[in-house]
């Protein structure tokens, strides 16, 4: 029993030693069996990366150019400010004109101030509203508003009105200028009882003999 215990000992520390001892390279860990490599293992992580980053949202950058992109889309919603208006016409008369042609089909109702109806003095008193300029209700009363103008001066934007019952002989009828053609035809938009909010001449027989007065309250 005495002779082996002596080599129990001698085994067990030759196979300490062998366990304990260090690695210093790649070869040397092969060649004591404790290095483990596949090529499988390495592309299975080089694909979970790549996975992870396309997973990877990349931030999108804003270009100077697409920034003033935006910006010019946001402003085309205001009133431009490179607007240069004819010699003969304003920039509010314009608008004004644009707005009232909106109105085109809508049916005549004696009061209305809406598209489900308008009559003639609704129609123009709801178009000024819009740019806050304050009109009295009645075509009569509307006469009175800005200044009095000869025919000759009429321009885009100014009011025509009419006497349409010689009996009564004042004024109940009104119109918005549209157009001044070059040879002098002035077109308005106005109300009427068979054709609703439509646009008319001003040379036409019935319109050049019941013409009473035109006035303009947008000055340049």
């Amino acid at each position: 029993m005495k002779k082996i215990l002596p080599i129990y000992l001698l085994l067990l520390m030759v196979s300490w030693e062998s366990s304990a001892q260090i690695i210093t390279s790649k070869k040397e860990a092969i060649e004591n069996g404790i290095y483990s490599y596949t090529e499988e293992d390495n592309n299975t992580e080089t694909t979970e990366n790549s996975v992870g980053l396309s997973a990877v949202k990349p931030i999108e950058k804003t270009t100077t150019e697409e920034k003033k992109k935006r910006k010019r889309l946001i402003e085309s919603t205001r009133p431009d400010p490179d607007f240069i208006p004819a010699p003969d016409e304003s920039y509010i008369a314009q608008q004004v004109v644009n707005n009232v042609m909106e109105f085109e089909g809508v049916r005549y109702k004696t009061g209305g101030t809406t598209k489900m109806g308008m009559d003639c003095s609704g129609m123009v008193y709801t178009t000024f509203n819009l740019f806050n300029i304050s009109l009295p209700r009645s075509s009569r009363e509307m006469a009175k508003a800005g200044r009095e103008i000869k025919l000759e001066e009429v321009k885009k934007g100014d009011l025509l009105f009419f006497d349409n019952n010689p009996r009564r002989k004042r004024i109940n009828h009104v119109g918005l200028v549209t157009e001044v053609t070059e040879d002098g035809d002035i077109k308005f938009i106005h109300a009427t009882l068979q054709l609703g909010v439509t646009v008319s001449s001003l040379s036409e027989s019935y319109y050049e003999k019941s013409f009473v007065q035109a006035n303009r309250v947008i000055e340049d």
